[in-house]
């Protein structure tokens, strides 16, 4: 990397409908069902009883009926009533994601995870490692298919943005490159709407200037877009013509927190909405804690709003836990005393100074409460890593009244 006659080479690894792919695999492989849900119409969600929920995953026969990501199960079911749902199961997701890690650690020198179900990959100065890169990634996308069991996209360019627009091109189980002397003829051609952090209300507004695909963006003046977009307007605009100043860090810290963040498929508008994939961020980051055996004292929420704002607020927690309800608790807090009602686009929970050890300030009414809790998530675990998430399930994933007024 120190040397400027070596150009940057960056992967980027993404798991095909990953949680639907994980329980899918699970399920035949482990639970010996003799259905795959990844060939019929299916999604990982809510209760398909109760019809709460949303839908966090979906398979490819489910996109046929326009499924849509993050869309309510009721509105899901009206498209299509013979939709499979099943909950999710996020201990065995995190164990997934770790195998899936694991493995591009044995090839890569520096992996960057990036969400649970992708990871950048700096393979710059590998050419005599590797050297066919393409050829190398379609060998290490075949072996994890057949050692995890699952099918990955897998995007090549000189930066992150390019690596990752790359690997969203056709999918599952492709290699792709998207090279800057690339972006004119594979880029440029997609509708605006493709772009990174190009969200439908961004789209609109585009559409309302005559923009109407990337390299339409990317030859509009700098400076109109400014005029209407502000910040995010150069961020946009810099995508569009494959700019992206963000390096794969080359020594990732010691592990002293968790954070997980979804980029919504929409942008989302009721505080609702925004609860459910919460929720959902918690059980992520609540497992890995627990199977990593720490604790954490901060809990941090933040998101960026359809202006590409950030915000932001965190809290010290009195006490140690590794208890997914208390991280939520104090998750759905933080959002609503710094919520601004404007359209959210990017959600992240984070959660810091991870110890080995547990501490706790005495309280009569709640650490008794607490110690019951981190118990029973710890079963829950256990039950949900050897049985599937259908053999337990949290009340507060079946029913949104107790989900939003959670009291512990």
């Amino acid at each position: 990397m120190d040397n400027p006659s070596i150009k940057p080479l960056i992967f980027h690894i993404d798991v095909n409908s990953a949680f639907l792919s994980w329980e899918a695999f699970y399920r035949v492989n482990k639970l010996g069902e003799t259905v795959d849900l990844r060939e019929i119409p299916s999604a990982i969600g809510g209760n398909k009883e109760t019809r709460h929920g949303i839908i966090l995953a979906k398979s490819t026969p489910a996109k046929k009926y326009n499924i849509q990501t993050g869309e309510p199960i009721v509105n899901a079911l009206k498209k299509c009533p013979n939709l499979t749902i099943v909950p999710p199961n996020h201990s065995l997701y995190v164990e997934c994601s770790n195998n899936f890690i694991d493995l591009l650690k044995q090839y890569a020198p520096v992996v960057e995870q990036y969400s649970i179900d992708e990871a950048f990959l700096d393979m710059t100065g590998t050419s005599k490692l590797y050297k066919d890169p393409i050829a190398f990634a379609h060998t290490l996308k075949d072996e994890i298919k057949t050692k995890l069991g699952f099918t990955v996209n897998v995007g090549i360019s000189r930066n992150k943005l390019l690596a990752k627009m790359a690997s969203d091109f056709e999918k599952p189980d492709k290699v792709h490159t998207l090279f800057p002397e690339e972006i004119e003829t594979k880029l440029w051609p997609l509708p605006v709407e493709d772009l990174f952090f190009v969200g439908p209300s961004t789209a609109k507004k585009l559409y309302n200037l005559g923009i109407y695909t990337i390299g339409d963006l990317a030859r509009t003046d700098l400076e109109l877009i400014r005029g209407h977009f502000k910040k995010h307007g150069e961020v946009i605009w810099n995508y569009a013509n494959g700019i992206d100043t963000d390096d794969i860090r080359k020594h990732i810290p010691a592990n002293k927190g968790y954070s997980h963040d979804i980029t919504l498929p929409y942008d989302v508008t009721d505080r609702q909405t925004a609860k459910h994939f919460l929720l959902a961020i918690c059980e992520t980051l609540g497992a890995r804690i627990r199977a990593d055996k720490s604790y954490i004292s901060v809990v941090a929420v933040s998101f960026l709003d359809n202006e590409f704002n950030q915000h932001s607020k965190q809290i010290s927690l009195p006490s140690s836990t590794d208890v997914t309800e208390k991280i939520y608790e104090h998750a759905c807090n933080l959002f609503d005393s710094v919520w601004n009602n404007r359209p959210i686009r990017l959600l992240s929970v984070h959660t810091s100074k991870a110890t080995d050890e547990s501490y706790e300030q005495i309280n009569m009414f709640d650490s008794e409460k607490y110690e019951k809790l981190s118990k029973l998530n710890s079963a829950i675990d256990s039950i949900r890593n050897k049985y599937g998430e259908s053999s337990i399930k949290r009340a507060s994933m079946m029913n949104d009244k107790k989900r939003d007024s959670l009291k512990h």
